[in-house]
């Protein structure tokens, strides 16, 4: 990645950071929560081990791990940038929809509702599907296969934890959820 975009990138991801934290004190109170060790076991773990794999380390040399998947160009950076940007920008936009019924971890809240407008119209999980996209923006720009495997393992991570979300969701709302997950994709509009 170009050094002068380097900060372009922490700064965007630290914005929605600081968005991502403040908005979270306002949420409805909850009535099931997954515990920590599910949490822990489940998705945790992966999402941690993948941010710590965006960062190139030096006994990585010689492996395929640091060699680069796209050249070194810059219209590449700056697509991973946009990429990153619109990502971050979706999760945002997913949130707001969301309103007090969002949380981090698995859980239902109050008087839950199902949001099925806004980026929910388009995809299941658009937190997840922003986060991916920029996570994959990110990689982009760096260019080294190390960050194509915390993509992947952030893909994962988030697999399993919409598992039990879904689990949970259609035994609170029944067919009105399993009619959504029928005409609504999970990750990817209209392809999984």
């Amino acid at each position: 990645m170009t050094t002068v975009l380097s900060p372009w990138f922490s700064g965007v991801w630290m914005l929605w950071l600081a968005y991502w934290g403040i908005s979270a004190l306002r949420v409805k109170p909850a009535v099931r929560v997954e515990s920590r060790s599910s949490r822990w076991g489940r998705h945790v773990l992966l999402i941690i081990l993948a941010v710590l794999l965006l960062r190139r380390y030096p006994w990585l040399n010689g492996s395929f791990l640091n060699e680069r998947f796209v050249p070194d160009q810059a219209w590449i950076v700056w697509l991973g940038f946009t990429l990153t940007v619109i990502g971050l920008a979706f999760t945002c936009w997913a949130r707001v929809v969301l309103g007090r019924n969002w949380s981090a971890i698995v859980q239902l809240k109050q008087d839950h509702e199902l949001i099925v407008r806004g980026p929910y119209s388009f995809v299941r999980h658009p937190i997840y599907t922003g986060l991916l996209l920029a996570f994959f923006g990110t990689a982009l720009a760096i260019g080294e296969w190390h960050t194509l495997v915390a993509t992947a393992l952030v893909a994962i991570a988030f697999w399993r934890k919409l598992r039990l979300e879904e689990r949970w969701l259609c035994e609170l709302f029944g067919d009105q959820y399993r009619n959504y997950m029928q005409h609504v994709k999970a990750l990817v509009p209209w392809v999984l």
